[in-house]
């Protein structure tokens, strides 16, 4: 099977950073969720017949190696930040799914020159004032996982019926990693809703209606807090909207990168 896509390795703060690439013109950089990243998704495809997208694992997460300084997700963002540096980017940018979100959020608020675009899809960071965050560290890996499907399908698609012992380890040690960095407080920043009043870069917020892991008011709040936000909500998808609504998703992140 011919690839479109290749793999990459670049070294930030003595440690190997994995990246899968597509495409070619203004630079998409897209980070991904809590459980890693399951590989080159429809989704990234049709974004790279438009952009030079750029999808790479978290530090600690799948391939890339594990920073054993890192504590928190701001740790994280500053390190993305100088990722970015090395690899002498012009302005990009940043789609953030999930937990990825809030890895981009917290980016926007470091650098308000760096990002041209920022498109949050059902992201993680935001303290939601209704309903919870589904904590993923009380139940097991593929009930977590499935919890973010409306319709379970999808996942056994993407990952089969029957996960292979190899992804069930990875997600394993993706979930250790998220523990050591988004334990407690569990999976936000409590100063997001000041933070983000300074972050001036247009924003696309996504979310799923029946989204069971991040309640949608997560959004809400994320669309209260940015003051050039503007939220869309999609029927029929749980928390893996990149999976369950792929073309809905990449029609909705060209047309706004566009404007």
């Amino acid at each position: 099977m011919t690839h479109t896509w290749s793999e990459s390795v670049t070294e930030v703060a003595g440690g190997k950073v994995h990246f899968l690439t597509s495409g070619a013109g203004e630079p998409v950089l897209i980070l991904h969720r809590d459980v890693g990243n399951p590989g080159w998704l429809p989704f990234y495809e049709q974004l790279a017949q438009h952009y030079a997208v750029y999808v790479p694992s978290h530090p600690g997460f799948d391939k890339s190696d594990r920073p054993e300084w890192m504590r928190n997700v701001r740790d994280l963002a500053v390190l993305y930040q100088w990722l970015l540096k090395e690899m002498k980017l012009p302005p990009l940018s940043i789609v953030g799914l999930g937990f990825g979100g809030w890895i981009a959020a917290e980016m926007a608020t470091m650098d308000h020159h760096q990002l041209r675009k920022l498109v949050l899809v059902s992201a993680m960071g935001m303290k939601p004032t209704r309903g919870e965050i589904l904590d993923q560290f009380l139940l097991y890996t593929t009930d977590y996982l499935r919890a973010g499907f409306h319709d379970p399908s999808h996942m056994d698609e993407l990952y089969g019926k029957e996960p292979e012992v190899e992804q069930l380890v990875t997600w394993e040690i993706n979930r250790e990693m998220t523990t050591r960095i988004a334990w407690k407080p569990y999976m936000f920043n409590a100063a997001f809703p000041t933070l983000l009043k300074g972050v001036d870069t247009p924003t696309l917020i996504v979310w799923g209606k029946e989204d069971r892991i991040a309640p949608i008011n997560c959004g809400e709040r994320y669309m209260q807090a940015l003051p050039h936000a503007e939220l869309t909500t999609l029927n029929e998808c749980g928390h893996f909207v990149e999976v369950e609504k792929a073309n809905e998703l990449a029609q909705l992140v060209i047309e706004f990168l566009k404007k």
